[in-house]
């Protein structure tokens, strides 16, 4: 066969061949469908009543030189610097220690480490403590604790300014994570995903001979004639027995 026949016949496999698996995927439309909304069902139930929730409360301190000038550049920068210093200072194991003890927490010094962070937005002198905790009221109480701790903890270690609360914590109303929507989109794509990849593996791997059709792609040949089934032979023949039986009784 020359070569450019060749190509053409797999070309016209591989096209008949995504036809057939877009065709499944279509007379499977129902099922898939059904299977995206129970993911996504399975992933709200999963969220709602599995996974902790987790509640951010946040507070902001003003970091200040010595000279407390808030006019210059060169204070700008320096505030800018020592912002850096007291990201560290303020996750110290005597502060988070004095915390614990303050409030009666049971928890570790690691454990409450991992549930605060904190941020210095650009071109600022401003620090955003954030505390997550499952909690919001308990959140709320550790940031501003943590702060008015940390506030005087930097000012003895850095002989500087104590920074300033500039706003307090409060109680959040909203939960940080997890989220419900984004968990259930996530459900109802891994629910397609489950699907419609268990449609198209069946659909390529099945090469059973359904027909004539079949006969001429996967052997090559083509059919002279077709056989009966002979379930339909047998019963089209007892058909045409009991109607012979129905005429006979009305003469």
């Amino acid at each position: 066969m020359p070569r450019d026949a060749s190509e053409k016949n797999e070309d016209t496999e591989i096209e008949i061949d995504l036809k057939e698996v877009l065709r499944e995927l279509w007379r499977k439309c129902p099922a898939i469908l059904a299977v995206c909304v129970a993911g996504g069902l399975l992933a709200g139930m999963i969220t709602e009543f599995f996974i902790p929730q987790t509640y951010t409360s946040t507070t902001s301190i003003l970091v200040l030189t010595k000279e407390t000038t808030l006019t210059s550049l060169a204070d700008l920068q320096l505030g800018s610097q020592l912002a850096n210093d007291y990201e560290v200072l303020i996750t110290a194991r005597s502060v988070l220690n004095e915390v614990i003890e303050n409030l009666g927490l049971d928890m570790e010094y690691e454990e409450l480490k991992n549930k605060i962070t904190v941020e210095n937005p650009t071109d600022t002198r401003i620090l955003e403590i954030s505390v997550k905790d499952q909690s919001p009221t308990r959140a709320r109480n550790i940031v501003n604790e943590l702060a008015s701790i940390a506030s005087v903890y930097i000012g003895d270690m850095m002989e500087v300014v104590p920074p300033k609360i500039v706003e307090e914590g409060v109680v959040p109303q909203k939960r940080t994570s997890p989220s419900l929507p984004r968990n259930i989109v996530i459900g109802v794509l891994l629910g397609f995903l489950v699907s419609g990849g268990l449609v198209v593996g069946m659909t390529i791997t099945d090469d059973t001979i359904k027909g004539e059709e079949d006969v001429e792609k996967y052997l090559g040949l083509s059919t002279l004639a077709s056989v009966p089934d002979r379930r339909d032979f047998i019963s089209g023949k007892k058909k045409k027995r009991r109607r012979g039986k129905k005429k006979g009784s009305k003469k």
